[in-house]
């Protein structure tokens, strides 16, 4: 916005600052100040005014006041000063404002305040030199000096005003209220436009003759042969002006100013102003008083402020009375109001100050940001607690990531056709009460629906598949609704690799006891077929199962057309994280090398793996430092009813080098103690 440098050294008594120091100063209160700009003799200033301090700042007095608090120079109100301007007013004791015209608010919450004034036989002509030049400077065009005069007066004090020709109101009467669909107006500029239930106008009896807060209409207006003027300054509802503005695409220097907020108060001070200077340039007789509707008078604001707060925001300590001198440049009030506060009042025009935090942003802003030291904060910074749920899923998920996996997020809901293929039982199944679509019924109550879904969708484009999710199961039991699960999926012949990769998890996590225990369906799983009933295990730590590793079955992988293997571990990682633990066992590294020796041996399909391993365990002793299952064969070319398991018997001891004829004593003997069982035979 433009500010006319002369114009403002008016406030001062010429002892303005030059126009590159005020420059300086402003630069540091408002936003930006652009590059002074010549014009004559004049000099004109681009302001850019915080939205916040449009209310009071889009005016010169506003500008002036501003920098009478930043130079300490003393401004001089007599052209301003209410008291003043209508002390000198001429008025016509024989006649009355109220004679002349009537006054109706159709719609009382549209309109804050509504001033006019009467003036007869004023003289309408070319404005003065010096009122042209103002306007000129900052961009406005001269019209007559009634209209000048209405300008003028705006950009002195902020408050639009308008003039009427009193003698083309119908009714003489100015109403303001909506429009009415159909209803058009001229504008001062020649322009038509179309208005609504939603574009507040000022009108006669018969007819609009202005669009409020926005522009006047073009036959209503001043023009050579008007002898009466009726003058208006009103404050009108921020929104209904800036609604009406946009839906009419028309913005004025009236509607930016009432958009962003005008105190009530500044009315009679500006109708008054513009009054006086009618008088002085155009002549006339003002009628005696005003017409005034403001039913509900707006008061200057208490605000009770902590100095100790004021000090503990900004960061420094500043003295009480610098502290009331700041304030009252800004033209607060301040009364003391018990030990270290003050009750500070806030001029009607600060529309921006409604919190002690912006008192304080005041101070600060007057004192100077820059007086203030920088000071590094003096705190205690305390750890967080930790989150135990949270360390061991990170733990789990860069285990599972270091040896492949790729980590999937799905969503927490399966469909009707999932809880068939899985034979889930309805009772147990959470419904959703307005689901999005019938695949998103359900609650899931496994992992595993989804992570088949990614491989089928994924399959086409990668060869070998090894993804896992850690999220939320929810089912109805007596428990919990919900707890938290594990699953991974790898495509392929890979039982093992799955086991392997549960294994080094449950080491990541110090579990070293884990053991896996041949999974018997009962005859009610066998008919839900989700797992291969001859490559599946239950997960077990000590005595306690904590989930399942295996095959899915054929039939599921065909109904969600899949056509490799698939191998999935399914954890309910609540148990694992219980086990978890940080301690770890040290024992050394052996220095002495370790022998390798394979063993297979025939077995009755029904025997578990983890039987053969004991005999061989206790049957090695303290030497057998591991066993590796490799191997599992059940072909045609074995017995009926048998299969093969083959190890790998690792021997190590910690204090010296085994010899070969000390190995194969523990390795006959291990095979002695294998063949003590009847159907057991050691292949040789």
């Amino acid at each position: 916005m433009k500010f006319s440098y002369n114009w403002l050294q008016e406030f001062f008594n010429r002892n303005l600052p030059s126009p590159k120091n005020l420059a300086e100063l402003l630069t540091d209160h408002f936003a930006e100040v652009e590059e002074i700009k010549k014009e004559g003799k004049d000099f004109s200033f681009e302001i850019d005014v915080r939205p916040n301090r449009a209310g009071d700042c889009f005016s010169h007095f506003g500008i002036a006041r501003e920098i009478a608090a930043i130079t300490k120079v003393k401004i001089n109100e007599v052209k301003t000063s209410p008291a003043r301007q209508k002390s000198k007013i001429n008025e016509n004791k024989e006649s009355k404002a109220i004679d002349f015209i009537c006054v109706e608010i159709k719609d009382k919450h549209t309109c804050q305040r509504y001033t006019a004034r009467a003036i007869a036989d004023v003289k309408i002509n070319v404005s003065p030199k010096w009122i042209q030049e103002k306007l000129k400077v900052c961009g406005l065009r001269p019209i007559n000096n009634i209209v000048d005069i209405a300008n003028y007066v705006m950009l002195e004090t902020g408050q639009p005003l308008h003039a009427f020709d009193l003698d083309k109101l119908e009714g003489r009467r100015i109403i303001v209220r909506f429009g009415k669909s159909g209803e058009k107006v001229t504008t001062l500029d020649g322009e038509h436009y179309n208005l609504d239930e939603d574009i507040l106008v000022i009108a006669d009896e018969k007819k609009p003759i202005g669009i409020a807060g926005i522009k006047g209409e073009k036959f209503s207006g001043i023009s050579k042969s008007t002898k009466v003027i009726v003058l208006e300054a009103a404050n009108f509802k921020q929104k209904i002006i800036r609604r009406g503005s946009q839906k009419l695409r028309l913005k004025t220097d009236a509607s930016l100013r009432f958009e962003h907020g005008i105190d009530p108060n500044l009315t009679e001070t500006a109708i008054n102003r513009a009054v006086f200077l009618i008088q002085e340039i155009a002549g006339g007789r003002a009628a005696k008083g005003l017409i005034d509707y403001y039913p509900k008078k707006v008061l200057p604001k208490r605000i009770k402020l902590n100095l100790d707060y004021v000090e503990s925001l900004l960061g420094v300590k500043i003295s009480l009375k610098k502290i009331i001198n700041i304030l009252k440049k800004l033209q607060f009030q301040c009364a003391e109001a018990g030990p270290r506060h003050i009750m500070v009042g806030v001029p009607t025009f600060r529309l921006d100050i409604n919190l002690p935090e912006d008192l304080i942003e005041e101070i600060g802003r007057i004192y100077d940001y820059n007086k203030i030291p920088a000071v590094f904060p003096v705190t205690a910074l305390m750890p967080a607690k930790r989150n135990l749920d949270i360390f061991w899923e990170n733990i789990a998920k860069n285990v599972l990531k270091e040896a492949g996996f790729t980590e999937v997020y799905n969503y927490s809901f399966i469909g009707e056709n999932d809880s068939k293929i899985f034979s889930f039982k309805k009772k147990a199944l959470i419904e959703i009460e307005n689901p999005i679509s019938s695949e998103q019924r359900y609650l899931r109550p496994s992992l595993i629906p989804n992570l088949l879904k990614n491989v089928r969708n994924n399959a086409k484009n990668f060869g070998e598949i090894e993804i896992f999710e850690l999220g939320k199961v929810f089912r109805k039991n007596s428990n919990s609704k919900e707890k938290k699960q594990l699953s991974g999926v790898i495509t392929g012949d890979n039982f093992y690799q799955a086991k392997g990769i549960v294994n080094l998890l449950s080491q990541k996590l110090g579990i070293s006891n884990i053991w896996y225990n041949e999974y018997k369906p009962t005859p009610e799983e066998s008919k839900m077929a989700l797992w291969h009933q001859k490559k599946a295990a239950k997960i077990k730590i000590n005595s306690k199962e904590i989930g399942f590793l295996g095959e899915i079955s054929s039939k599921v992988l065909a109904d969600f057309k899949i056509s490799s293997k698939m191998v999935v571990f399914d954890i309910d990682f609540e148990k694992l994280a219980n086990l978890a633990t940080e301690e770890k066992e040290y024992r050394p590294i052996s220095k002495f090398p370790a022998a390798v020796r394979d063993l297979a041996i025939l077995v009755p399909r029904e025997v578990r793996i983890k039987e053969v391993l004991n005999k061989i365990e206790t049957a090695g002793g303290s030497l057998v430092r591991d066993i590796d299952l490799f191997d599992i064969y059940e072909g045609e070319e074995l017995p009926e009813g048998k299969k093969n398991l083959a190890f790998h018997i690792i021997y190590q001891a910690e204090d010296r080098t085994l010899a070969a004829t000390e190995i194969d004593k523990i390795q006959n003997k291990i095979i002695q103690a294998l063949e003590k069982e009847i159907e057991w035979e050691v292949r040789k």
